[in-house]
């Protein structure tokens, strides 16, 4: 049996986000950080925006993927890939709208930990997830994919 080739993702992406959340909270029990500013009206209304802005990203993200028949499980090949609409903005828009999202909830829920965690999810999605996905996409889709790496940018 020959076993197709694919990212080697085994952790789906939206669980490392939840981890990160979860470990925030815990950060936040055992070193609290007061979180009174994150309480104020233009602080969530910024938290409305980043919810909005995550939909607006993800959606048509997640559409084009059905549209195409391609899949969201990340130890499966793709069927194609993905140049346009919210791709051609963004290599990683659902990655980025996560990111917006993730954001938004910890202003909702009142963490500054979530925020300051930012950098440690980015690094980690980059390196296990991005990283991986970027090398699986070079060795199936080639040149095509060498060149939209050049015209897009990874994030935003």
């Amino acid at each position: 049996m020959i076993k197709k080739d694919n990212p080697g993702v085994f952790i789906p992406p939206p669980l490392i986000y939840v981890m990160c959340f979860f470990l925030s909270f815990l950060f936040q029990k055992i070193w609290p950080i007061d979180i009174s500013i994150l309480r104020t009206q233009p602080v969530l209304v910024i938290g409305r925006v980043l919810a909005a802005l995550s939909f607006i990203i993800s959606l048509p993200a997640i559409v084009r993927f059905i549209r195409s028949k391609n899949t969201l499980v990340t130890v499966k090949p793709a069927n194609s890939l993905q140049t346009k609409g919210i791709y051609s903005l963004t290599r990683n828009p659902m990655y980025f709208g996560l990111m917006l999202l993730y954001s938004s909830i910890a202003i909702f829920k009142g963490n500054w930990w979530t925020f300051i965690l930012i950098p440690l999810l980015v690094f980690v999605v980059q390196f296990f997830v991005i990283r991986k996905e970027e090398n699986y996409l070079d060795r199936a889709f080639g040149n095509e994919y060498i060149l939209y790496k050049q015209r897009v940018r990874r994030w935003i």
